[in-house]
């Protein structure tokens, strides 16, 4: 059975006929439903308008019934009480008379109970027990027939509602002899006659007194309704229909006091009830004829929903086949049903139309897939296959396979320089090089990406690898010409062998990868692989996961070397320098991750925990009085980051800490691999206030001219000047040109390497403005650079003390 369902669900799901037909079959039953619904409440206000007329007459019929009865007992009455006979028996004694009501009246007149009453009223005899106590209420009652003696009234004797009649008893001539006082008890016959004159329920409910529940006397009701209605009935004796409920089901009735409306003793009260449930239901009949139609409606819908949705789910299932073949490859196949003219045949049409434009995009694809688009050459995938597929084809012969990596020097700057154009065709120009370099049939030249070349040599030993790497070096030296303009190319070149390096195509193409990084940051032009160089990469990544680990757990350390004025030997300002204390290596050098964290961009994150390292450090020595600037080294990517001015000045507003409290320094290599941008940066952080310095000056290939064009505040001269200006008279000169030429830009002058006091003299002659070197003091921890320079100051005061006493830290 779950099977069953479980596929009926799944087809209905899946099939749009299903789907279709299902909706036309459940508006129709929705409009069924509605239609029943309107129905019922049409019934059920009918029901409410009828039903008080209904029970007006029904309570008519009870009333009638009820008279009727009365003239009946009331007729019965006085034929006896005028009989001659019962006339001379009166005269008789009390025993005689009690043994004539019970044997002649009661069976002549069928009466429950007989009592002789005198002219007087009283009591006389009586064929009952009960009879007897309604003696005091003769008089009244047969005064209220308008004074003919004969009268009948509904009362309570022991607990059960009778009728009560009285009737005169005279003589021949008239004269009155006493009174007959007859009950008569309700037979259920006179329920049945009622029931039987109308379409309703008749009840006689009986009460002993006014704080009394109703008990039933008598019904048409089965016995179980019939005593729910009676503890149902209000307490109140309005006549007009009002609904009560009854074991669940919503009753109707009408009420009428026939007895004890006085409410002072027992009561009886006539009762008429018809089921509102009953009376709103939907007649069989009628609920039969809405089902036979329901079931024809959802046959015709059905068979017509089918139809219909078959003749739009036919050509739509055709077409999903057309596009199960598109998508399997099957682009020849053209589509069916392109001569309709309404929706179908329009979404034919734009399958066909997407059939064709897919086989042309496929058609590109391919040759996007494994073709250069720039250059003509096979990409990356397509030399990915053909490493594979020479090394498989080696795998008989056991024949060398190599694969040689080149990525080009400088070609981002090129880019930069003379534009994405001019490198798109530098690009092609080394393609063709490379390719006049492999001379060999069945050797393949690639572009893998960007400026990143690739060459397979097939059957290719390490020598013949190595020998067309150089031929390829050489060739390099050769500047390139294109639109008038000269380019030197230089390119580091990795190679690989199979199988003495790798086993497979990946491992081998990633190894002479690696090779090619290790010959560009060597400088060596050709390398071939060798495992440690991969030891080594290996070793990179995880010294810069270990820094990475470092910042978050607080294991670098700021330390400052001293910086002062060379005429008067204060303490001026200090270099901000990184130190890493690792947890097992120690104190870790700068050289061994500043390079690293240079190439893999990480060197951001340093310059930002050195710049708030030194903000937190200069409000300390402010604290204590000391007032010195602090210089804080960028990096090329620090440079090229357009968000940095920003980052700074969210430090320095998180410690408080003015912009003139720091000089930026900068090297001139940093500034010349994308000028224009290192100047939007230089320009928004002079504008913030900061000093800003060029580090190592002389070694890069900046002029004095292109610093009139910065906005810069101060030089350094690199150590290298500075250590070898003593021996050497020319490298003096060069010193001195420079210390001019910066003073007529209005630049402090900074000699850094100072180890010695001869080079502080010699500088001091010189006009050089500052000083920084071991000689004065070497980095430290920034915590002991209050105390060394407290220590300097009093070295300085000593009697006899030389302007530039040494003080080592």
């Amino acid at each position: 059975m779950t099977t069953l369902r479980n596929r009926a669900t799944r087809w209905f799901h899946a099939s749009l006929g299903a789907r279709v037909v299902a909706l036309f079959l459940g508006l129709l039953a929705l409009v069924q439903v509605a239609s029943f619904i309107a129905i019922k409440n049409n019934l059920r206000e009918q029901a409410y308008r009828e039903l008080p007329e209904a029970l007006a007459v029904a309570e008519q019929v009870m009333t009638a019934q009820l008279d009727a009865r009365a003239a009946q007992h009331s007729q019965r009455a006085r034929v006896y009480g005028g009989d001659y006979a019962f006339g001379t028996v009166v005269k008789e004694d009390a025993e005689t008379i009690r043994s004539v009501l019970e044997e002649s009246a009661k069976g002549r007149t069928g009466a429950d109970e007989v009592a002789f009453l005198g002219p007087d009223f009283s009591l006389r005899a009586s064929s009952g027990r009960h009879i007897g106590a309604l003696a005091p209420r003769a008089r009244s009652l047969a005064a209220s027939d308008g004074g003919d003696g004969n009268s009948s009234e509904i009362m309570m004797l022991a607990g059960e509602p009778h009728r009560v009649v009285i009737a005169p008893v005279k003589q021949a001539q008239g004269e009155l002899q006493g009174w007959l006082l007859m009950s008569f008890s309700f037979e259920p016959r006179l329920i049945a006659d009622m029931r039987a004159l109308s379409k309703q329920q008749f009840s006689l409910l009986v009460r002993d007194g006014p704080k009394e529940p109703w008990r039933l006397a008598l019904s048409s009701l089965e016995d179980s309704r019939a005593k729910a209605l009676a503890a149902a009935v209000p307490a109140d004796d309005r006549a007009d229909m009002r609904p009560v409920s009854v074991q669940g089901e919503m009753i109707g009735l009408r009420s009428q006091w026939l007895a004890g409306g006085d409410r002072a003793g027992g009561a009886v009260l006539g009762v008429v009830s018809a089921s509102i449930d009953e009376a709103t239901q939907v007649p069989h009949p009628l609920q039969l004829s809405l089902l036979l139609t329901t079931l024809a409606g959802f046959a015709v819908f059905a068979v017509g929903s089918l139809y219909t949705t078959r003749r739009v789910t036919t050509p739509l299932r055709k077409l999903t086949q057309a596009a199960e073949r598109l998508g399997s490859g099957d682009y020849d196949t053209p589509m069916r049903g392109l001569g309709r003219s309404d929706e179908i045949g329009q979404l034919a049409q734009s399958f066909e139309a997407m059939r064709v434009s897919v086989a042309e995009q496929q058609a590109q694809n391919l040759r996007l897939a494994y073709w250069d688009t720039l250059t003509g050459l096979p990409n990356r995938a397509q030399f990915g296959k053909a490493v594979a597929q020479a090394i498989a084809d080696a795998g008989e012969s056991h024949a060398p396979v190599a694969v040689l990596m080149l990525d080009l020097d400088r070609f981002k700057h090129v880019n930069d320089v003379l534009g994405y154009h001019f490198g798109d065709l530098l690009l092609k120009a080394v393609g063709e090089r490379l390719t006049q370099q492999v001379m060999r049939d069945g050797d393949l030249v690639a572009r893998l990406s960007g400026d990143e070349f690739a060459v397979l040599l097939r059957s290719g030993d390490a020598a013949l690898a190595e020998s067309v790497a150089q031929r390829i070096a050489r060739a390099f030296e050769q500047p390139l010409t294109l639109q008038e303009q000269k380019v030197d190319m230089g390119a580091g070149i990795g190679i690989a062998c199979w199988p003495d390096h790798a086993a497979d195509a990946d491992t081998l193409i990633n190894r002479a990868e690696v090779a090619m990084y290790a010959a560009k940051h060597r400088g060596s032009g050709v390398l071939m692989y060798d495992p440690a160089l991969d030891a080594a990469s290996a070793q990179t990544l995880s010294l810069l996961g270990e820094l990475r680990q470092a910042v978050e757990q607080d294991e670098l350390r700021l330390f400052l070397q001293p910086k002062l004025a060379l005429g008067t030997g204060a303490v001026v300002g200090a270099e901000a320098l990184v130190r890493w204390q690792h947890p097992t290596r120690g104190l870790v050098p700068p050289m061994q991750f500043i390079p690293f964290a240079e190439q893999t961009g990480f060197i951001r994150q340093l310059t930002l925990w050195v710049f708030e390292a030194s903000a937190q450090a200069w409000r300390d020595l402010h604290a204590d009085g000391t007032v010195l600037v602090l210089s804080v080294n960028l990096s090329t990517r620090d440079l090229l980051d357009q968000d940095l001015p920003a980052k700074l000045e969210r430090l320095l507003l998180k410690h408080r800490v003015p912009a003139e409290a720091f000089c930026l320094e900068i090297t001139e290599s940093a500034i010349m691999v994308d000028p224009q941008r290192s100047l939007d940066t230089l320009t928004r952080l002079s504008g913030m206030g900061f000093k800003l310095s060029i580090d190592d000056f002389g070694t890069g290939h900046s002029s004095f001219a292109q610093l009139g064009g910065l906005p810069v505040d101060e030089l350094k001269i690199d150590r290298s000047f500075v250590m070898s200006m003593e021996s050497d008279p020319k490298q003096a000169r060069i010193v001195q040109s420079i210390i001019d030429m910066a003073h007529t830009l209005d630049l402090t002058v900074v000699a850094e390497g100072v180890e010695d006091a001869k080079a502080w003299d010699l500088l001091r002659d010189l006009r050089c403005d500052q000083a920084q070197g071991y000689h004065m003091g070497k980095p430290m921890p920034a915590n002991d650079f209050l105390a060394w320079s407290a220590r300097w100051v009093e070295r300085r005061r000593m009697p006899g003390a030389a302007a530039t006493t040494t003080l080592l830290h």
